[in-house]
């Protein structure tokens, strides 16, 4: 593999560069309409009435959908499995309740954007309103447990913790909070929807999976799935809220089909706060006693958090159940209903709010019993999953620990708080370990080659901002022997070859093995033609003496002895060949993904079956170095250090943005993201970009990125495991262990603001 791994650039640069990359909001269509939707301003109950006339009247509206008049589409039924992943457990506009202000109540169509958000300020509405619930702490107590957590048990040893921390010489307990987090990519949710007749749909749309997007909009709309088509070439990012598939898709398309015209529905950043997911707020109660080694006997977490219309919740103990040996864990969850808008899957979902109280509560047990932060970890290792009591596929978290402890000069740091100075500033250093699933699913790829040398490369997969065109284009040049730029990727379409959400950090896992398998399948084709043909100079010779390079087969004992890709494609007479194969993951150590023929039903991620035998988790370390200002309490980040174990690195270039983002989604979480609402009406006050902070460059510090590279042997013939998602894990605990070795001051409650620094304890 002598492509994969470098660090070249991405392939699609000059296409984002230029503005020549399409997203979503930018297909415009003939003779389109545009939607704009209308948001309740109340929180809880039911629309009693609409008054529709005004908007009707205005200039340029061709439609206004409400409850009362819009398609009846199929009910949802947890017992079909679409493929998709809805936000919400309702469809818009299929009855009258209400459950958080600012969701989908109406939708108007006109002529162009301006009038239709002008007509959607017309429509009068009535309400029944009910009480609502908005503050997590005071709706706990009517909160619910729930059973399951992804598929696994959600009251782990319930109270068997107890007796052991009880008895323990050594041991605290503390309450962490987490704030509620908005997603902000730079490109807002838009769809474009287009029908042709009344069975085949077409829809551009910023999302994260173009497959799950095709199941859920067939299936509601009651089309075949192959009748469905989702195009979704480039993404502005994700980060986990275009992942599943919320209202406005589904509004575009009734729009659409109503209005018997294309449509377009492109969010505000106001609707972005409200209508697409977000982060729940956590309360987190760790507690954790050692022996008098300093040897961990027990973990109890537990995680209070909120929902609103899914099933889904912050899952934050998800670190707690793999990091470190201690005997006994008991992990639980109580879940409050509250009537804000749906929280969804945000960037390392569970594990950045659930490390943030495991990393800070480790960092107060080491300082409690006297013994570095670092050595604690260090003592306490597993090399083994805890729960699952096997092996990790690959683990090499001691030396993520080593190389960073290096980088940021760890042995200079000070055991007892407040040591360390310059002028008003005050200087601390903190660390955290990271941590996150190496998870894998099925995948198809089909590789194309031409009679001119070129290549296509073909998946459903979608680049979200990650590199993921570039990592798939030298993997095909790697299997094929062909330079990459020689080589087309196209992605991002449901009319390809299927592939699993880009989430979960499961891209490259899942379809990089299936790209490498059909290009070696393309080429071994070729070989054969060359071997079996009268005018190659390899004819007859044995495939394992033949070598690859540059385009061509060559003969191992005699280099010069060589045939070209194009003259073998023009002697057998070929204008194009292929391969499309499917990989599963793999059945045993070693053995490499078994090939199947391309699949065209929609696929999402699943275990990896080597499971049974190996438990599959990414590791790393992050190092803070922060400085607090005495009189301010403004805490500033000045370095950090992220050593990463992530199994083959891909790319080194797009590897390294990839853990430079999530540091710095890191540092947001850690000192200024947080959406507020107003208990009164529960809208966020924190309403668009403007208001909701995030880093800006001069909140940004010099980050240092450093992988181990050791492939997994067992994860795939690559040996890459998703890099995604664990850059942003562990860094706010790291951040708030600094500033209490700056300050002595502990912070249990995100973000660290500086009010935060001089509020007495």
């Amino acid at each position: 593999m002598a492509i994969i791994g470098k660090p070249i650039s991405r392939i699609d640069a000059f296409l984002k560069v230029t503005g020549a990359a399409k997203y979503a909001a930018e297909f415009n269509q003939a003779n389109m309409a545009y939607a704009f939707p209308v948001r309740s301003e109340i929180a809880k109950g039911a629309i009693s009435s609409l008054d529709t006339g005004a908007a009707e009247k205005s200039a340029g509206v061709l439609k206004v959908l409400t409850h009362l008049n819009a398609p009846r589409l199929k009910p949802i039924d947890p017992k079909i499995k679409t493929g998709g992943m809805l936000g919400e457990q309702r469809i818009p506009l299929q009855d009258e309740k209400i459950y958080y202000s600012g969701q989908y109540i109406a939708v108007v169509i006109a002529e162009t954007y301006e009038q239709a958000r002008a007509a959607a300020a017309l429509v009068r509405v009535n309400y029944a309103k009910e009480k609502h619930a908005v503050e997590l702490k005071a709706e706990l107590p009517n909160g619910y447990k729930p059973e399951k957590v992804q598929g696994e048990n959600a009251q782990l040893n319930e109270g068997k913790a107890a007796p052991v921390i009880d008895a323990a010489k050594n041991k605290i307990e503390q309450t962490y909070t987490t704030s509620t987090e908005n997603h902000h990519p730079m490109e807002p949710h838009a769809t474009i929807a287009v029908w042709e007749g009344t069975d085949k749909l077409r829809l551009y749309d910023a999302t994260q999976g173009v497959m799950g997007a095709r199941g859920s909009v067939s299936y509601f709309f009651g089309l075949e799935p192959e009748n469905v088509q989702i195009i979704s070439p480039f993404v502005g990012g994700g980060f986990g809220c275009k992942g599943s598939q919320w209202g406005h898709i589904f509004l575009a398309a009734m729009g659409a089909r109503e209005a018997g015209r294309p449509v377009k529905l492109a969010i505000t950043r106001q609707m972005m706060q409200t209508n697409v997911g977000r982060r729940a707020a956590t309360r987190q109660i760790m507690a954790m006693a050692t022996d008098d080694k300093g040897k961990l006997t027990t973990i109890r977490h537990h995680t209070e958090s909120y929902g609103n219309i899914s099933e889904f919740f912050e899952p934050c103990g998800k670190p707690t159940a793999v990091l470190y040996s201690a005997p006994l864990r008991e992990i639980t969850y109580k879940i409050a209903k509250l009537n804000i808008g749906t929280p969804t899957y945000m960037r390392a979902p569970g594990e950045a709010p659930g490390s943030f109280a495991l990393e800070s509560a480790i960092d107060e047990m080491a300082y409690k019993i006297k013994m570095d932060p670092l050595q604690f970890r260090i003592l306490n290792h597993t090399a083994q999953d805890p729960l699952k009591k096997h092996p990790f596929s690959a683990e090499h978290l001691l030396e993520c620990y080593q190389v960073g402890a290096g980088k940021i000069g760890w042995n200079r740091r000070k055991m007892e708080p407040g040591q360390v100075r310059k002028g008003k500033q005050l200087i601390g250093l903190g660390m955290a370990t990271a941590t996150y699933p190496g998870m894998r699913g099925a995948a198809a790829a089909r590789v194309q080659l031409m009679k001119d040398g070129s290549v296509t490369v073909s998946c459903a997969t979608q680049d979200i901002g990650t590199g993921t065109y570039t990592i798939l284009a030298q993997t095909a040049a790697d299997a094929l022997g062909v330079p990459v730029e020689k080589i087309t990727v196209k992605l991002g379409d449901s009319s390809l070859p299927p592939a699993p959400v880009s989430g979960g950090s499961v891209t490259t896992a899942s379809v990089n093995p299936a790209v490498l398998s059909a290009g070696e399948k393309l080429r071994k084709e070729l070989l054969d033609l060359a071997i079996a043909d009268a005018g190659s100079p390899i004819k007859g010779k044995g495939p394992n003496e033949i070598g690859y390079a540059d385009q061509k087969f060559f003969f191992l004992p005699d280099h010069a002895i060589i045939d070209s890709y194009t003259e073998i494609m023009r002697r057998n007479n070929k204008d194009s060949l292929e391969a499309c194969v499917t990989t599963m993951p793999a059945s045993g150590p070693g053995l490499g993904p078994p090939a199947a023929p391309c699949m065209e039903s929609p696929i999402g991620t699943e275990e990896n079956s080597d499971s049974k035998k190996y438990s599959f988790h990414s590791f790393g370390a992050q190092f803070a170095e922060v400085w607090v200002d005495e009189d301010f309490g403004t805490v500033r980040v000045k370095r950090f250090v992220s050593v990463q174990d992530v199994g083959k690195i891909m790319n080194e270039k797009t590897a390294r943005s990839q853990v430079i983002g999530g540091v710095v989604y890191g540092i947001g979480a850690a000192l200024m993201e947080e959406t507020q609402y107003d208990p009164r009406w529960a809208n966020p006050t924190t309403r668009t970009l403007a208001d909701y902070h995030v880093p800006v460059n001069l909140d940004v510090p010099q980050i240092e990125v450093h992988f181990i590279g050791k492939p997994d042997p067992h994860i795939s013939p690559i040996g890459a495991r998703g890099i995604g998602e664990i850059g942003i894990t562990g860094v706010s605990a790291a951040i708030a262990n600094a500033v209490f070795n700056a300050t002595g001051k502990r912070l249990r409650d995100l973000p660290l603001t500086p009010d935060k620094i001089f509020m007495k304890t």
